[in-house]
């Protein structure tokens, strides 16, 4: 067990966790909402540290970032455990392990330098902190994101947003980019779907943006939850009043987990989302799990095909260090220089 950071003893033997927007109470012997941060006698300790779950190399597209490195891969970890207990996660058999497992954690013993040292052997250009929360691994993530950036290589958190801003101090410094699943925008279907409330995520892509890293937003558009013309709209409009810029991607649902019975999104729902992000002002509209279509980058200015992208790959990057062939417009974005 390793001691975990961001955390207050209080009375009659508790910890308060300053990690995420839960901040858990958390009673000798109890574990926080993550169930892998645990009071042991007074300190908070880490279950998952240096226990890697999965591991895998990924085009950057996956994540998804389509404005940051296209074409690069990225080499992606993951812990069990989450700060959501979202009823239609498609990675609960790792995300919510310990809840459907009596608290057992899972993972093999990996060192930071290991990570590092197989992602540059694999070719890889970023590691990426996904498929379950990386902010409730926050301890093994920094010493990962340390030793990356001394090997030269990006940082990407796919993430809930659901960590306070002193999680975010600490995590910024060696964060390069960021996909942040904002799931709507409403309260009510936070609560009871999620198991959490919207506005922290809203500040994290907040200060995430103003830090200088690069963001783009998720939304997995789920029937009868958050698909209504205004809930979308509402969503879209979130977005625009940070950065109006700033990718929004917009998935479709299929059932997995407690919402095994749902139907999956129809398409012409996906389209009338991507409609109405567009209206609103956004840039850049993106449709996920939706194959061939949805998925490539036109220069906002004049329209042209910049980047071209076929199953979450970039087929073909028109981009001369972001700057638009045929109108010389600069695309928002983190591309690569000529000296790269």
């Amino acid at each position: 067990m390793h001691e975990a950071l961001l955390y207050d003893r209080i009375t009659e033997g508790r910890v308060h966790c300053r990690l995420c927007s839960h901040g858990c109470i958390i009673a000798d012997g109890e574990r926080g909402v993550c169930l892998v941060r645990r009071n042991r006698a007074g300190t908070l300790v880490s279950l998952v540290y240096e226990r890697v779950v999965a591991r895998a190399i990924d085009p950057i597209e996956k994540k998804p970032l389509f404005h940051f490195y296209p074409g690069t891969l990225a080499y992606s970890i993951a812990t069990v455990g989450c700060n959501f207990t979202c009823l239609h996660c498609q990675n609960h058999h790792l995300s919510q392990y310990p809840r459907i497992h009596e608290g057992h954690i899972l993972g093999d013993r990996v060192p930071a330098h290991e990570i590092v040292r197989d992602a540059v052997e694999s070719g890889c250009h970023s590691i990426a902190y996904t498929y379950t929360e990386p902010t409730i691994a926050i301890e093994y993530v920094l010493e990962v994101m340390a030793a990356a950036r001394e090997a030269g290589l990006a940082n990407v958190w796919v993430s809930n947003g659901y960590f306070t801003a002193e999680a975010a101090s600490l995590i910024i410094p060696y964060l390069d980019a960021a996909n942040i699943d904002l799931k709507g925008i409403s309260e009510d279907m936070y609560h009871e779907v999620i198991g959490g409330n919207v506005r922290p995520v809203i500040d994290t892509i907040e200060r995430l943006v103003e830090a200088g890293v690069w963001v783009e937003v998720t939304t997995l558009v789920i029937p009868q939850v958050n698909d209504s013309d205004d809930e979308l709209r509402w969503t879209a409009e979130a977005i625009y009043g940070i950065r109006p810029t700033i990718p929004w991607h917009i998935s479709r649902f299929f059932p997995a987990y407690r919402m095994s019975q749902a139907l999956p999104t129809p398409t012409e729902r996906l389209r009338t989302a991507g409609e109405i992000g567009r209206n609103v002002g956004l840039q850049f509209v993106y449709m996920g799990n939706l194959p061939g279509e949805g998925e490539s980058t036109f220069c906002p200015a004049c329209g042209a095909l910049v980047i071209q992208r076929s199953g979450f790959r970039a087929r073909q990057v028109l981009l001369n260090e972001g700057v638009c062939p045929t109108c010389g417009t600069a695309v928002p974005g983190v591309w690569f220089a000529a000296s790269d």
